[in-house]
């Protein structure tokens, strides 16, 4: 059932959302479900939701009573996520989120083990400082960051656009810091897996 589900949210996203090439596909996913349960987090954290596709797969990793808080600044996919949630078996483990990440992360007062950060490219800094030192975090915390690669970009000195230095920054910031460790899979777009030492 919920495989059928994850296709009708990925066909859906293709008929009614611009870019619908966001969406974190069967791939990604089922690599997300697979690390959440392999840590045994019962905490995650996402940071752009998207159409839900991701959260989804994150909260099927989590134990019955695990939970998921997923931000997304776009109000105009609230309801298509929120539909898609309500018809799953782990929806209820899934609390939505409407605002900046940026303005949001600082409300929250849960410690999480698992964070997923997809927001805006341009604001991964700004999450790294927000998380990392913070009570969100615990040592063993695993955060996990998409497009880490930016189709190639930040290996190539010709791109210098905004996206692609925050992009950098982030990468960079991750590396030098002896709190974290960190590695980078060319999975897609590429993913930075950085863990709270």
């Amino acid at each position: 059932m919920e495989a059928e589900l994850l296709r009708e949210l990925e066909r859906a996203t293709h008929l009614r959302v611009l870019h619908p090439q966001m969406l974190s596909g069967t791939e990604q996913g089922c690599f997300l479900t697979w690390l959440v349960g392999t840590l045994g987090a019962r905490r995650a954290l996402e940071i752009g939701t998207f159409t839900g596709y991701s959260a989804l797969c994150i909260a099927a990793g989590l134990p019955p009573d695990g939970h998921l808080d997923t931000i997304e600044v776009n109000d105009e996919l609230e309801t298509l996520a929120g539909s898609f949630f309500a018809r799953s078996m782990h929806g209820q483990k899934i609390t939505q989120h409407i605002g900046s990440a940026l303005e949001v992360l600082p409300t929250l007062t849960t410690t999480y083990d698992f964070i997923f950060v997809d927001g805006d490219k341009r604001e991964y800094p700004d999450y790294y400082n927000l998380l990392i030192g913070s009570c969100l975090v615990h040592p063993g915390s695993v955060i996990v960051a998409d497009n880490v690669l930016w189709y190639g970009k930040v290996d190539d000195p010709s791109h210098n656009d905004l996206h692609t230095r925050r992009i950098r920054e982030f990468n960079d910031m991750a590396a030098r810091d002896d709190r974290v460790s960190s590695v980078i899979l060319p999975l897609r777009d590429g993913l930075n897996l950085i863990r709270v030492l």
